[in-house]
């Protein structure tokens, strides 16, 4: 509506009829908004008519005249067309009719100018129809594009042209845009003849398609508007809501000669291609029978990527983090990333031995990074380490990228950026997509945008893409945040670097994503084991016949004396002789070291053969003082003239009182581990939804002023002058996405401590493939540490089946030590060698106090394990889960047991039962136990770390207890919770002298009931169990 308007004010003037045609169908009962655009121009003082008293009753037969023309006397009627008509002021009135002769001849100067309205009706019409042309080739251009360089499909999957376009492509049959035309200058403009064509017509400011030209022929308009939108790019960037982004895309795309490059650019060009092709071609000849999963049909994405990387760096960025599929990877590592090609090329070798612990990983799955750039030699390049999970590496390279952002104080992504590659399949598939899209904007997650390029081979794996979505393009999730995006067909590589270049400046100019969309195709399989023509006969057919792209541009670049035939095979021969020397170097290399294939190599942190400097870990208490300083800050508003809410001030008193009393609640223990923390020069990082207040509103750190909007307040970045920074933040309700961005910021540096918590434990699940492949296994398969933090909220508190259980049995499941072999306790550091080797911890405290002493290990370790943290609910309020200072002074270390210390301990030889139990339920038992007064006949020891599976403590209480049976109790169901990890490791500790009985919830499928009395009924059935001291007899 606004273009319209502003065009009818330019082209005026306009007839009442126009007027009501043109807006009465978009908005028949909106009649007064048409006085925004009034056209009559006469003076007050030429019309004396038109005084303040009267304007009011002008209005209103403007108005009605608006409507209906004949609804208002003839001389309102001919007052109005005059008006519109632009009649000289003073001239448009017309008094009505008399006999006399000068009336006679005043009547017919005011017939005359309404009579030659129809010719300015008609100029109207058809500068407008230019316009709505000119709008509908920038809208709907890219449909009718030549994109598909097999020529046989339609990269939007739909064979029409939209009726708004008249366009000569194939795509239109000769008679269609035959008649197309004709209906354009029959129906809109000035006749039906070719010289139609011929008439000029000025353009409106929203094209540039005009260069220094303001008006053009509608037979040149259309051509240049085909030239721009309808050979091999399409471009998609007109749902963007910025007419600054738009303008600026528009003259990336419109001026006429702009897409031009110099001779040296096409060698460059041509030599990349060069690269590309001959790698996949050399390791075709050397190993045709291996997976490499090659780039065949797409050898263009590496000039593409070069460039990316290129126009970046001329534009100041000198750290580049890269994500992508295993498709083409071999070739990014290799010309884009610049691995040694010797390392790659000894990765085929069967008999290679593995020096690095793990299990290591495919070839085409493996990070890398390199400091290396063609124009600069200064950037530094790095390639993530992803599974076969197609997209999962999305967000952690965001993650990774804002870490390098945050350490290096890159506020607006001007020195470190990312570029993500994707399959066109798993774009439009995969909802890792969305969700990292929609993180790309959001305060704390931001990366100032990213560069995604899509390998659209027009198939995903044997499914055709019309099966495959139901979006027109693969692409079109990336309008949700106003991305613009580039359709290119990859055949065409001088387009490619054009459009690769505008996205690199579009990153740069205004650091939103930008995707370009390289339509090529898969000359292979999915592998090169694979045979394609089972479910795709007729592309694999017209694929035979395809002639590469590097012989095309070859045969291009000859025929314009770019290069001559001598120079093009002398191009071939010296980078065929570079394959063949490095794999006979490769042939040398007998053993594979997967830490040469880091993508964060964590300098300094560890020894030179990548070994901890030691294998200790100090104490991880702290002097009273620093205990108390932050207590007091943490119960307090360090900011002036901030009022908080009166709930609020009531949560920081008890805070207060708890610091008085030398005692800390599960959020003060939090508090005090970050703070400490952060002391000490370590960035805390805490993300994941509602953290800011806590799902349980018991965090509370960050605090909102009640009297002014956003104004907020973060006592944790006022405790010390120097201190590291805090960053908490809410995220978007993602968990997929959420921990895979953390997960990548926890990669970048060993210095920090990076948190992610669920809203409930429950969720995690959510993220089951950022857990299973990359937290879970990624030391073993990439021998890549990470410190990453999970906390999840678990217990049975009768809230339902999906927020009671964050399923540690799946967590323990997964962890690699075994079962059944009791290792060296009197090995020299057991606890730290068993954090040393195990995947990961997880850890289920009981007290506030090792909780805090938890946090704190993590980053006191010599090396990076994740952390697995099952947090409670009701235990962050419970009056007796309180920790003294005592226990959190210098000296004082994490508990991975806490033994019984109560009447039961003073007499260890009547004590009947030892109970094994972890986390809340300690304290249902204890109650109890109390109310049984059992308190010498039954023991209750607490496991507080599960894994690495503190089997020289569990021993030491076992002796301890000679005459008491074992039982493990857990408020969880029998085949979830704790029981199948716990009891063969127990029978193997105590050398299966004893039977390890059960006490607790039977087998279920669903985690937890959703009835409060079946809760209660279920949590005295178990007590009743663990301290019947009959209750297994009859099974002994």
């Amino acid at each position: 509506m606004f273009h319209l308007r502003t065009c009818a004010a330019k082209l005026r003037p306009l007839t009442a009829s126009q007027t009501v045609k043109t807006f009465s169908q978009n908005k028949p009962a909106a009649i007064r908004t048409f006085q925004q655009i009034r056209c009559y121009s006469a003076p007050v003082a030429a019309e004396p008519f038109l005084s303040g008293t009267s304007s009011n009753y002008v209005e209103e037969m403007y108005c009605a005249w608006l409507e209906n023309p004949k609804s208002v006397h003839k001389s309102w009627d001919i007052f109005f067309r005059n008006t519109n008509a632009g009649a000289p002021p003073g001239t448009a009135y017309q008094s009505p009719l008399s006999l006399s002769r000068s009336s006679l001849a005043t009547m017919a100067h005011a017939q005359s100018l309404v009579e030659a309205q129809p010719n300015v009706d008609k100029l109207v019409e058809d500068h407008l129809a230019v316009q709505s042309l000119i709008r509908a080739y920038q809208i709907r251009g890219h449909h009718v594009a030549q994109l598909d360089p097999l020529g046989i499909l339609d990269a939007d999957l739909d064979s029409s042209v939209p009726a708004d376009i008249i366009s000569s492509t194939d795509k239109l049959d000769l008679a269609v845009f035959k008649e197309r035309l004709r209906m354009l200058t029959v129906g809109g403009f000035y006749g039906s003849h070719e010289s139609d064509f011929d008439k000029v017509f000025h353009l409106p400011t929203t094209t540039f398609i005009g260069g220094q030209e303001p008006a053009l022929p509608l037979r040149e308009i259309i051509r240049r508007l085909e030239m721009a939108y309808c050979q091999h790019i399409g471009v998609e960037f007109m749902f963007i809501n910025d007419l600054e982004q738009c303008q600026w895309i528009r003259q990336k795309f419109e001026t006429p000669g702009i897409m031009q490059f110099t001779n040296e650019e096409k060698r460059t060009l041509l030599a990349r291609l060069v690269r590309s092709t001959r790698f996949e071609e050399f390791l075709q000849r050397k190993w045709s029978s291996e997976k490499r999963f090659g780039l065949e049909g797409c050898e263009v994405l590496i000039p593409a990527l070069k460039t990316i990387i290129d126009m970046s760096s001329a534009n100041g960025v000198d750290y580049v983090i890269m994500g992508m599929p295993h498709r083409g990877r071999l070739n990014v590592l290799a010309n884009v990333i610049r691995k040694e090609l010797e390392q790659i090329f000894c990765q085929f070798d069967s008999k290679l031995e593995a020096a690095d612990e793990g299990s290591g990983d495919m070839k085409y799955h493996l990070a890398c990074i390199t400091m290396i750039n063609r124009k600069t030699d200064r950037n530094t390049l790095s390639l993530v380490a992803n599974p076969s999970h197609l997209e999962a590496a999305d967000p952690v390279v965001m993650g990774k990228t804002k870490a390098e952002q945050f350490y290096c104080g890159d506020t607006e992504g001007k020195k470190v950026m990312s570029i993500l590659l994707h399959g066109d399949a798993a774009f439009a598939g995969q909802g890792i997509v969305y969700e990292t899209f929609h993180l790309s904007d959001l305060p704390s997650y931001t990366t100032h945008g990213t560069v995604h390029v899509v390998v659209n081979n027009q198939i995903g794996f044997t499914t055709d893409p019309r099966m495959a979505r139901s979006s027109p393009y693969p692409t079109d999730v990336a309008r949700v945040v106003n991305a613009p995006i580039f359709h290119v067909n990859s055949d065409d590589p001088e387009a490619v670097m054009y459009v690769c270049k505008v996205a690199a400046e579009w990153r740069n100019t205004f650091h939103k994503d930008v995707v370009v969309d390289l339509v090529c195709y898969r000359r292979n399989g999915h592998n090169e084991m694979d045979e394609p023509m089972f479910t795709q006969p007729l592309m694999y057919k017209q694929i035979r016949k395809q002639k590469p792209v590097l012989q095309k541009y070859a045969e291009l670049l000859v025929s314009q004396g770019v290069v001559n035939q001598p120079e093009y095979e002398e191009e071939i021969s010296k980078y065929d002789k570079i394959c063949e020397e490095a794999f006979t170097r490769s042939k040398d290399e007998k053993i594979l070291h997967i830490k040469h294939w880091l993508d964060s190599p964590w300098p300094g942190f560890f020894t030179l053969d990548g070994q901890p400097r030691s294998m200790t870990c100090p104490s991880t208490g702290l002097e009273e003082d620093v205990l108390t300083h932050i207590g007091n800050v943490a119960s307090s508003v360090p900011v002036e003239n901030f009022t908080i809410h009166g709930g609020l001030s009531r949560i920081l008193k008890t805070r207060r009182e708890l610091v008085t009393n030398r005692t800390v609640d599960w959020a003060l223990a939090e508090y005090m581990a970050f703070g400490s923390l952060l002391k000490e020069g370590i960035h805390v990082r805490l993300s994941g939804q509602d953290v800011e207040r806590g799902t349980f509103s018991h965090r509370h750190h960050v605090l909102h002023d009640q009297n002014v909007d956003k104004r907020t307040c973060i006592p944790m970045n006022h405790l010390w002058p120097n201190q590291a920074p805090y960053t908490v933040c809410n995220s978007s309700l993602s968990e997929y996405g959420v921990l895979g961005f953390e997960l990548g910021f926890a990669m970048a540096s060993p210095n920090a401590l990076v948190l992610w918590e669920a809203q409930f434990g429950d969720f995690n699940n959510m993220a089951q493939c950022i857990i299973d492949q990359f937290i879970c296994p990624g030391q073993a398969k990439w021998v890549r540490q990470n410190g990453i933090v999970l906390l999840l909220p678990h217990g049975m508190e009768g809230m339902g089946p999906e927020h009671s259980s964050a399923r540690p049995e799946r967590f323990l499941q997964m962890c690699n030590d075994d079962p059944d072999v009791l290792p060296n306790l009197q090995e020299e550091n057991f606890d730290i060698n068993q954090l040393y080797d195990c995947n990961w911890i997880v850890v289920n405290c009981s007290t506030p106090g090792n909780f805090f002493h938890v946090l704190r290990r993590q980053i006191l370790l010599p090396f990076r394990k994740p952390l697995i943290v099952f947090t409670p609910k009701s235990l962050l309020r419970h009056p007796e889960a309180r920790t003294s200072f005592d226990e959190m002074l210098p000296g004082t270390h994490f508990q991975r047991v806490i033994p019984e210390d109560g009447p039961a301990a003073q007499n260890p030889g009547k004590v009947k039962r030892l109970l094994f139990c972890t986390g809340k339920v300690y304290y249902d038992l204890t109650r109890e136990r109390k109310a049984r007064n059992m308190a010498e006949e039954v023991a209750i020891t607490r496991i507080e770390q599960l894994s690495p599976f503190p089997f020289d403590l569990l021993l030491k209480e076992a002796q301890k207890y000679p005459n008491a049976e074992l039982a493990w109790c857990q408020e969880e169901h029998k085949n979830q919770g704790y029981y199948d990890y716990v009891k063969p490791r127990l029978r193997t500790t105590i050398d299966r002298a004893k039977p390890v009985w059960y006490a607790g919830r039977d087998p279920a499928a669903a985690p937890a009931t959703g009835n409060k009395k079946t809760h209660l009924t279920e949590l005295q059935r178990f007590l009743d169990t663990a301290f019947d001291l009959d209750a297994f007899k009859k099974f002994s």
